[in-house]
């Protein structure tokens, strides 16, 4: 399935970045399209945490950053909430959706009692749901708007900031919290 770059009118502003990141990754990776690198992710996720000890991820990069498990809660959290909204532009519902605060998000994450096998199994398992979403959405779907506090945003635009979200942070934890070059 062909999911087009959104046009920059079709995300809010800070989605930018993210539509950037996915847009990189798929060339940086020689992928045609978005679809793939959605399917990537999780098993790059997998790779990239491969001996990777519970204690690390139990640390942080920073004083005042969230610990790696922290992060990777962020990034199922936040999947959940673009594929809810992806739901609900590809089915033209035009209700105000609200926002959602990540950091007051992060103490109710249970994070602190999760193992890495665990955080991998349970993105691989949002991401699988969020392809089955994806799957049967044809263009005039893909077009469709959701209206957000930030402005309209089209079903393809989440489909790209969920992409280069998880993009960001597997990028995130490369340099930072595993401090590896790839």
């Amino acid at each position: 399935m062909l999911i087009p770059q959104p046009a920059s009118d079709e995300v809010p502003a800070y989605a930018g970045t993210y539509v950037q990141c996915a847009a990189d990754a798929l060339e940086r990776l020689q992928l045609t399209d978005l679809h793939a690198l959605l399917v990537r992710q999780p098993a790059d996720l997998a790779a990239l945490l491969d001996g990777v000890s519970e204690s690390q991820g139990q640390s942080t990069y920073a004083p005042g950053k969230w610990t790696l498990a922290e992060s990777l809660v962020h990034v199922v959290d936040t999947e959940r909430v673009f594929a809810y909204r992806l739901l609900r532009a590809a089915r033209a519902d035009r209700t105000l959706l609200p926002g959602f605060d990540q950091d007051a998000w992060v103490p109710y994450s249970a994070a602190s009692s999760r193992t890495l096998p665990s955080l991998i199994t349970e993105f691989g398992a949002v991401r699988a749901a969020t392809l089955q979403l994806l799957d049967p959405l044809d263009q005039n779907a893909l077009a469709r708007r959701a209206a957000t506090g930030g402005g309209d945003v089209s079903a393809r635009g989440f489909a790209w900031m969920i992409a280069g979200h998880a993009q960001h942070h597997l990028q995130l934890t490369t340099d930072r919290y595993l401090a590896r070059t790839v």
